[in-house]
């Protein structure tokens, strides 16, 4: 073979893929595809050969490829594979895993070579790993340094806002989501919401909390005929998620927005389960830039201050997901 080594910063770059919360089979075929496409010179392979290589030599040419360039940057390999086996067993926790799939887990990529290239301060996964190469109990270590795996919950909501939001009304509820492994994916919407359920109902063996706004009635119905025994729907009794926030949080935030206006300046008032439409209207009147969810959600997350800022609805979902993962 002639490959044309990664550098330090490819390696870390696919290592973190490669142990992200996704459908194992996708990510590790993306992954050891475009290192094929891009770093082996010779064979060379085209998209369409790699799509329908087998997977023993998708995997083979990866790794090979991979180790050569751990070997270049660090001198050596290592010949401990344990930790290999670590994440297979992980993954197999994680997703239900099919003959085919696990070939591609049951590599020897040289891991303790790739950590040994990422710094202290790396994303969450890569220093979740470097807690799985140890002996030391995995989720009292997730617990001490919140790095969120293992994942033992998924949070399926709609929006960015429930994505900045959640996670720090948890921690005033004294229920870290990185610190008890609770991963939330923000959809984008209602209708994905039900896509990525039905997607990852098919295949994941972790539990499942479904938040949806007021109006995704429909969306649940769409989703109980799937419904595992593992997994809950929860839908907003006040409207949408902006609609739970507590009055004073949300007038610290609006301030801050406008340069420390006044709301008590506007003629309209708020109607309960029309807060977006409010804070539209708001930023319209004085002539400010487009009212966006994700921006306020973030002036609102620097304005948290104490539990004083938690509203009886906010703690019931958190009180849910909290008996999610007790009883998986």
């Amino acid at each position: 073979m002639k490959i044309k080594p990664l550098t330090k910063e490819q390696i870390i770059i696919a290592v973190d893929r490669l142990t992200r919360f996704k459908k194992t089979d996708k990510k590790y075929f993306r992954v050891f595809s475009e290192i094929i496409l891009h770093n082996l010179i010779s064979p060379k392979f085209n998209k369409h050969e790699l799509e329908n290589m087998q997977y023993i030599d998708l995997k083979t040419y990866a790794q090979s490829v991979l180790n050569y360039s751990l070997k270049l940057l660090c001198g050596e390999n290592s010949s401990d594979f344990s930790l290999n086996k670590k994440l297979s067993d992980y993954e197999n926790s994680v997703f239900d895993i099919d003959s085919e799939t696990q070939i591609l887990l049951d590599n020897q990529i040289d891991y303790l070579m790739c950590l040994s290239l990422a710094g202290d301060n790396s994303v969450q996964n890569l220093r979740w790993l470097k807690a799985l190469s140890g002996n030391k109990d995995i989720k009292k270590e997730r617990t001490k340094f919140g790095f969120k795996f293992p994942i033992e919950v998924v949070v399926l909501a709609e929006g960015a806002t429930e994505e900045t939001l959640l996670p720090e009304f948890a921690k005033l509820c004294g229920f870290d989501f990185d610190k008890n492994g609770v991963y939330l994916i923000p959809a984008g919407g209602k209708n994905q919401v039900v896509k990525i359920y039905y997607e990852l109902c098919e295949c994941l063996k972790l539990p499942i909390f479904v938040l949806l706004d007021k109006d995704g009635v429909t969306n649940a119905k769409e989703i109980e005929p799937k419904l595992r025994k593992t997994d809950k729907i929860y839908i907003i009794n006040s409207g949408e998620f902006e609609d739970i926030l507590g009055e004073e949080l949300v007038n610290t935030a609006l301030e801050s927005e406008l340069e420390n206006i006044s709301e008590t300046e506007f003629e309209f008032i708020e109607e309960k389960g029309h807060r977006v439409k409010y804070l539209e209207e708001i930023f319209k009147n004085r002539g400010m830039h487009e009212f966006k969810k994700v921006e306020f959600a973030q002036t609102v997350k620097e304005k948290i201050t104490s539990g004083t800022d938690l509203t009886p609805e906010i703690i019931e979902i958190i009180e849910e997901i909290k008996n999610l993962k007790s009883n998986c």
